[in-house]
C-alpha cells in the first residue's frame, strides 16, 4: 500500500482501522460479465490502472474454449441475456477476439467492446471480421472508445504524442459504418464535469458521431484511481449516511474473468479494478464467484463509493 495512505486502513477485510464493521456488497444479479482479453496492448498509458502495455503478460489471451463454459453457465443458471464487456489490454489484439463476440452475440447478449481505435483495430483482418458482426448484430454491439480528453493534448498527455489524431480515425471509421458508439473520457483533464461535456459536444459534433455527451452512459467520465491519495473507509452506516443503496455498486452485478500467466484454468474477479489482488479472486467459476464482497481496497471507496462510477453501460 502507497505510504501517504494510512498503513492502519484496508488490513482487515471486516473492520476498518477504527473497529467499525466494513461495508460489504451482497451479490444481486448479473447485469455484466467482464472478459479480460489479455494485458497486451499497443501502447502504455500514463495511468494505466491495470499495467497495461507491449510487453505486459499478467493476463494471457483468452481463447473462445476459455470463454465457452462461462456462457453455458450463465444458460444453466437461468441468467438471461446479460451485457458482455470485452476490455483488456486492447481487446483486438487478442486472435480470438472475433470468434468470441460472435459466440457472445449469437447466444443474444449485448456486447461492450473497450478499445482505443488505434491501429490494432483497423488492421484489415479486424476490419473485415468487426464489419461481418455488424452485419449481423449491429444492435447487440456497442464500442466504447477511450479518449481521454476532446483535445490532442490532454488526451496525448496521457497515451503519447499523435495517439489523438489515430483515435479520431479509429472513431470515424467506426461512426461511417454505421457501429453504436460510446465515449470513455478521464475526470482528471477537466475543470468540471460540464465543461467536459461541452468540450466533448464540440468535438462530436464537428465530426458527426452519433453520441450524446449529456448521457454518461454514452460518455463516462471516469474518476482518477490514484493510489496515493487517502481515501476514508467505507463502514456499514456510509450506505445510510451518503444515501447509496450497496446494490447500485459494480460488484453487486459484474465479474470478470481473466486467465493469468502460468494457469490453467480462468480465474472470476469480483470487477473489472480490482485485479492484482487476490482477496478478490472468486473462484474460477461464475457461481462460486457470486458472494459477498468486502469494501477492503482503496479503489472500492475512491472510485465506486464515493465516486460513483461503474465500467458497465
Amino acid at each position: 500500500m502507497n505510504a501517504l495512505i494510512d498503513p492502519s486502513k484496508f488490513k482487515n477485510p471486516l473492520i476498518t482501522a477504527k473497529g467499525e464493521t466494513r461495508a460489504f456488497v451482497a451479490w444481486d444479479q448479473l447485469k455484466t460479465l467482464w472478459l479480460n482479453t489479455g494485458s497486451l496492448c499497443n501502447i502504455e498509458c500514463a495511468n494505466c490502472y491495470i499495467l497495461s502495455s507491449p510487453t505486459a503478460d499478467h493476463f494471457v489471451y483468452l481463447k473462445d474454449t476459455d470463454v465457452l463454459p462461462y456462457l453455458d453457465e450463465i444458460d444453466a443458471m437461468g441468467l438471461g441475456k446479460v451485457e458482455i464487456g470485452m476490455t483488456g489490454g486492447e481487446p483486438c489484439m487478442n486472435p480470438h477476439f472475433a470468434r468470441i463476440s460472435h459466440m457472445v452475440l449469437e447466444r443474444g447478449h449485448s456486447l461492450l467492446v473497450l478499445t482505443n481505435a488505434m491501429k490494432p483495430m483497423m488492421r484489415p483482418r479486424v476490419q473485415k471480421a468487426l464489419l461481418e458482426l455488424q452485419r449481423d448484430y449491429q444492435a447487440q454491439m456497442t464500442f466504447r472508445v477511450s479518449l481521454d480528453h476532446f483535445s490532442a493534448k490532454g488526451h496525448d498527455e496521457e497515451r503519447g504524442s499523435g495517439s489523438f489524431d489515430i483515435a479520431l480515425k479509429g472513431l470515424n471509421w467506426l461512426s461511417e459504418h454505421g457501429f453504436n458508439l460510446h465515449i470513455a473520457g478521464r475526470a482528471m483533464f477537466s475543470e468540471s464535469d460540464a465543461v467536459a461535456r461541452k468540450g466533448y459536444a464540440g468535438l462530436i459534433a464537428e465530426w458527426g458521431w452519433d453520441i450524446d455527451a449529456t448521457d454518461p452512459g454514452a460518455l463516462m467520465l471516469f474518476p482518477e484511481m490514484d493510489s496515493k491519495v487517502d481515501v476514508p473507509e467505507i463502514t456499514t452506516e456510509c450506505w445510510g449516511i451518503l444515501s447509496i443503496d450497496p446494490r447500485s455498486m459494480m460488484c453487486a452485478n459484474s465479474r470478470m474473468v481473466v486467465k493469468r500467466k502460468g494457469t490453467k484454468n480462468p480465474a472470476v474477479l469480483s470487477c473489472t479494478l480490482l485485479w492484482d489482488d487476490e482477496q478478490f479472486e472468486m473462484g474460477q467459476t461464475l457461481k462460486e464467484s457470486l458472494t459477498p464482497v468486502q469494501l477492503n481496497h482503496p479503489h472500492c471507496a475512491k472510485f465506486c463509493v464515493l465516486g460513483g462510477a461503474s465500467c458497465s453501460a
